[in-house]
């Protein structure tokens, strides 16, 4: 089977090896097992790859270097407008000479490849929409459109849309689908965190004011002047880890937060089992992985009320749904479980049975059912 991914992830080439974004090609070489030959239309830059990318694990890659574009600006518009069908060529060939077309949404070249493959109904296609597939989520235009465009089974033809939770009134080709981080060797016993001691808090993710890392540090900053005895491990990097050291610094938080920038797995995988709760009020999110690989840890999540996350903490059974994103419901949500310790165990457990069912071996079952098993 010769395999065609189109993504926007900026890709890398070293000795050879083609490297992305770590949790994204890790996911991607569980598709490759089951494929010959691998077609990878993507853009690419020059540089050593980082601690957060991965190569695809595969011997017989060919990859079409596209640019990047957005049409954040008039500027950008225009060059877009230039860039456009160079990408939709390269795309259009790729697809053609492909067996099976893998997408990867919402992003600006997907939209092209949405649209390209149109031209191609007779071949087997899965989509990943890793986005919010909530239908009364406000969205920019261009998600929009490629919502509609893949949902639409007369567009898309032969195709598995593989989306993040479940929802009503959805088309026959749209799959409720999930992502997973951990191997089932790595499932470990619920444990017992004790309330009663220093109460340690996480915030796992990209510094963005999307994913709102000020409101998580200024939640555990309320709840250490209200006397609670508190600390808050930040990982990730991002626009705003400024924003977040200047505040740390401003009101000298310096011995109850750390800020760890981006880290391995196995260090994420010790912070998950060392702390009591993950704050994570994200603006936006598909799956949100910190979320599930909190609740695999024992980790009880406590996030905002976006895309799949209601469905993935059990409507509140097995963590805590922010409605109001602000300071006073976080904390007031936090206090409820220091006072009533039995509610938090009882939650932590509810999280870790359901989040150690999705397991990387599940995953790679459930793509070699959609790939091969059909």
């Amino acid at each position: 089977m010769k395999f065609c991914i189109i993504s926007a992830v900026v890709h890398k080439e070293s000795e050879g090896l083609f490297y992305g974004y770590e949790p994204y090609v890790r996911e991607m070489n569980l598709w490759l097992k089951y494929i010959d030959e691998l077609v990878v239309v993507a853009p690419s830059i020059q540089g050593p790859a980082n601690s957060v990318e991965l190569p695809y694990q595969h011997k017989n890659i060919t990859f079409l270097n596209i640019p990047s574009f957005d049409i954040t600006s008039l500027v950008n518009t225009i060059k877009a407008v230039f860039l456009m069908p160079i990408i939709f060529y390269k795309i259009f060939r790729a697809m053609k000479s492909s067996d099976h077309i893998h997408l990867r949404c919402p992003a600006n070249i997907s939209l092209l490849g949405c649209l390209v493959q149109i031209l191609f109904p007779k071949k087997p296609k899965t989509i990943k929409y890793a986005g919010n597939w909530d239908p009364n989520s406000k969205q920019p235009l261009s998600y929009r459109i490629q919502k509609k465009i893949i949902s639409n089974t007369f567009l898309t033809k032969n195709a598995k849309v593989l989306v993040y939770g479940e929802w009503e009134n959805q088309s026959k080709n749209i799959v409720p689908f999930f992502t997973a981080s951990f191997s089932e060797n790595e499932i470990c016993i619920n444990e017992n965190k004790n309330l009663n001691d220093q109460i340690k808090f996480l915030f796992v993710g990209a510094l963005t004011k999307g994913k709102q890392p000020l409101l998580s540090l200024k939640s555990v900053h309320r709840l250490y002047e209200e006397g609670c005895n508190v600390r808050l491990d930040i990982y990730g990097e991002g626009t705003e880890m400024q924003c977040v050291k200047d505040y740390v610094e401003k009101h000298s938080l310096n011995e109850i937060v750390v800020i760890h920038g981006n880290q391995s797995k196995t260090i994420l995988k010790k912070a998950y089992r060392d702390a009591h709760f993950l704050i994570f009020i994200s603006k936006s999110e598909g799956w949100p992985k910190v979320v599930a690989e909190s609740m695999f840890y024992s980790c009880l999540p406590i996030s905002s009320n976006v895309s799949c996350i209601p469905y993935m903490l059990g409507y509140g059974e097995r963590g805590s749904i922010i409605t109001n994103t602000n300071v006073n419901e976080i904390v007031k949500e936090i206090k409820f479980y220091i006072d009533t310790p039995k509610v938090y165990e009882d939650k932590i457990l509810k999280a870790n049975v359901w989040s150690n069912k999705f397991t990387l071996e599940f995953f790679e079952r459930e793509i070699k059912k959609i790939l091969i098993d059909k």
